[in-house]
């Protein structure tokens, strides 16, 4: 059902220093800036030659992503996301393995303009994993 592994999702406390560590450091390729309002993110996405990683800082007052830092002040470790390429077949397969999808079950336009859906962490080892249909 999944395919390759599309990007690993970092939540950062400085989204400025962090993407300036990619790209000075690590030296990465690192993009603009995006505000993703509907997901209450502002992403930051660094090529490397087999994946991504998404830099994510909270965007506006009830953002996910602040709660994650609120409970690990240094940033972390996210979500991993995986390709499929039929998000709704997908979805209904593990729900039919008892899987967990969040929110409403609905697919929502992810920050590279593709369906997404996420599942719960407690039915993945403790990792919250996101869907992407390629």
């Amino acid at each position: 059902m999944i395919g390759r592994l599309n990007h690993v999702a970092i939540a950062v406390p400085d989204l400025q220093a962090a993407a300036a560590q990619y790209r000075d450091t690590l030296g990465a390729g690192v993009g603009a800036p995006q505000d993703e309002p509907d997901h209450g993110v502002t992403v930051v996405f660094i090529t490397l030659p087999n994946t991504k990683i998404e830099l994510l800082y909270p965007l506006g007052d009830v953002s996910p992503i602040q709660g994650f830092l609120d409970k690990n002040p240094a940033g972390g470790i996210h979500h991993i996301c995986y390709e499929v390429d039929d998000i709704l077949a997908a979805r209904d397969q593990l729900l039919a393995k008892g899987a967990r999808v969040l929110g409403s079950g609905a697919p929502r336009i992810g920050a590279h303009g593709k369906p997404v859906l996420f599942l719960h962490p407690k039915d993945f080892n403790g990792c919250l994993v996101e869907l992407e249909q390629v």
